[in-house]
């Protein structure tokens, strides 16, 4: 079986060499080809197990080419992802990581995943926090969205916001602009002033700018993060969350 594992590659490399694809496939006769299929199969068969090592290997180049492709999208994008004034600011406003987070007001991960946010923030001082509606989910949603920009316009300082944000992720059942508005009304905001905002232009651009965004960086669903030169999608728990902001910290999990 040795010799087969030698044999292998020499096969691989003499059928597809450097000559065009057709001028290969012309130089071996069908007989020839049986018998090279043969031992391929017969080899793989006595060694299933190339197959998993080929399969890592293929997964773990396509998550590189992947994480190349967002790091030139962040770096492309960057004063909108991280410095936008549409953007809600929590946190170190000074901070030295910047944890974007998109979401969607009917996304149940993003409910459990607000608490990891709030856990963070506690924990590092360090940490600056943008928060970026991305409803994607239904009508409610994008109502929900609408009323957070305009939460957003009326509390610059992100306080009020904050607690309509708990208020309307954390509550019960779905999400849209009556429930929006009762969160907001219960976090002291002027109401009011919400319902003349939502005409504003300005909604519409924050939400507009959230989606090309989100776009620009292959984000298909919430939540979604941008956590230095990383994005991040899903849900994947704090601890792996701490680790993404140690490896934008200091280049490694744990700083």
């Amino acid at each position: 079986m040795p010799t087969f594992r030698l044999l292998l590659p020499a096969l691989f490399a003499l059928a597809f060499c450097a000559t065009p694809p057709a001028a290969s496939a012309q130089s071996f006769s069908d007989g020839q080809r049986g018998e090279i299929e043969t031992i391929i199969r017969s080899y793989l068969v006595a060694h299933p197990e190339v197959l998993e090592e080929a399969m890592a290997e293929l997964n773990k180049r396509q998550a590189a080419a992947e994480a190349e492709k967002h790091e030139a999208s962040v770096a492309q994008n960057a004063d909108a992802i991280f410095n936008s004034p549409r953007g809600v600011v929590l946190g170190n406003k000074d901070g030295d990581v910047t944890f974007v987070e998109f979401f969607d007001y009917n996304c149940g991960y993003c409910k459990r995943a607000m608490t990891d946010m709030l856990d963070l923030m506690k924990a590092d001082p360090k940490l600056k926090v943008v928060l970026k509606e991305f409803p994607v989910l239904s009508e409610g949603s994008v109502e929900a969205a609408k009323v957070a920009v305009a939460v957003r316009m009326q509390d610059p300082s992100g306080k009020k916001y904050l607690d309509f944000h708990q208020r309307l992720l954390g509550g019960r059942g779905p999400a849209d602009k009556a429930r929006a508005i009762a969160a907001a009304k219960e976090a002291g905001l002027d109401t009011a002033r919400i319902e003349k905002d939502l005409a504003s232009p300005e909604v519409r651009a924050t939400i507009e700018e959230n989606f090309k965004l989100a776009e620009s960086m292959g984000m298909n669903g919430t939540p979604s993060y941008v956590i230095g030169k990383q994005v991040v999608i899903g849900a994947v728990g704090l601890d792996n969350l701490k680790e993404k902001i140690g490896l934008a910290r200091c280049g490694k999990a744990t700083c």
